[in-house]
């Protein structure tokens, strides 16, 4: 038990009076969040969600912690218009915007951090802890948007998705139960971002290239690597999935990724007309 708090009375204070002393740190007052004008700078990406319920779970705790931009990438259409026309859906909902790639979902974001249960998949990307990466997109959102990705919920994430994603978060769970269901775990990430909000975010250094801007570079460089034969099939969807992480992996400043799509055009270019100058 701790001491009483002569500026508590009645019920609050009786309350206070009894609390362990781990827990007499708590304020018991209400309060509310704050919501931050970065807030509007995260994405929240759901790809071939089919379950409603789950859709509208992800969409209230959107709302619930004051991130407003809600985006589904090929939802399976029964269950997104369920979803909709559901009594008491949430304006984050209302106003998704519905994708038919996940290159068009991320295109303008500067960061793309894709969600995994791990297992046993073999992992191509640094695996940030929950805290890591909240640390992580408030320091991005400063100059770009961010997409926070969840897969559906039986096959989460392909791999083809995780090539557009520049890092993987993981919640921590327990081994024997390690997926967690799609409105929990949107709303576990949403809280790790406000649960220490700063007022403002500190400007970046440098302006990073959006996802279209470095997808455009990879597709110009693979077109490049099957005609000069570096690649055998076009049509390889590993090499490219490998290809888009390696270009993802170098964190290219916008103007950066200016000068390497022009350098990369001319050599594709000199590599379609070898015998012109």
């Amino acid at each position: 038990m701790v001491p009483c708090d002569p500026a508590r009375s009645g019920l609050q204070s009786s309350i206070y009076c009894h609390l362990h002393p781990s827990e007499a740190r708590l304020d018991i007052s209400p309060s509310s969040l704050v919501v931050k004008p970065w807030f509007d700078q995260l994405r929240v990406v759901l790809v071939r969600s089919r379950n409603p319920l789950n859709i509208g779970a992800a969409a209230r705790a959107m709302s619930n912690f004051g991130f407003r931009n809600l985006r589904l990438v090929t939802p399976w259409e029964p269950s997104y218009l369920g979803a909709r026309a559901a009594v008491g859906a949430s304006s984050v909902l209302s106003n998704a915007e519905v994708f038919g790639s996940l290159a068009d979902a991320v295109a303008d974001c500067g960061l793309v951090i894709g969600t995994s249960a791990v297992g046993e998949r073999e992992l191509h990307h640094p695996l940030c802890l929950l805290e890591q990466a909240a640390e992580l997109v408030r320091q991005r959102v400063a100059t770009a948007p961010v997409a926070l990705l969840f897969g559906s919920e039986k096959f989460g994430l392909s791999n083809e998705d995780l090539s557009h994603c520049h890092c993987l978060l993981r919640i921590p769970t327990r081994s024997e139960h390690i997926s967690m269901n799609l409105g929990q775990a949107v709303a576990v990430c949403l809280y790790e971002l406000v649960r220490s909000a700063p007022n403002a975010v500190d400007p970046a250094e440098y302006t990073a290239a959006n996802a279209a801007e470095v997808e455009r570079i990879t597709q110009v460089l693979f077109e490049t690597l099957c005609i000069s034969g570096y690649v055998h099939s076009p049509g390889e969807a590993a090499a490219q999935e490998s290809l888009r992480r390696l270009v993802r992996r170098l964190n290219l400043e916008s103007s950066d990724a200016e000068v390497w799509l022009g350098m990369m055009r001319q050599i594709l270019w000199k590599t379609k007309h070898p015998s012109q100058r």
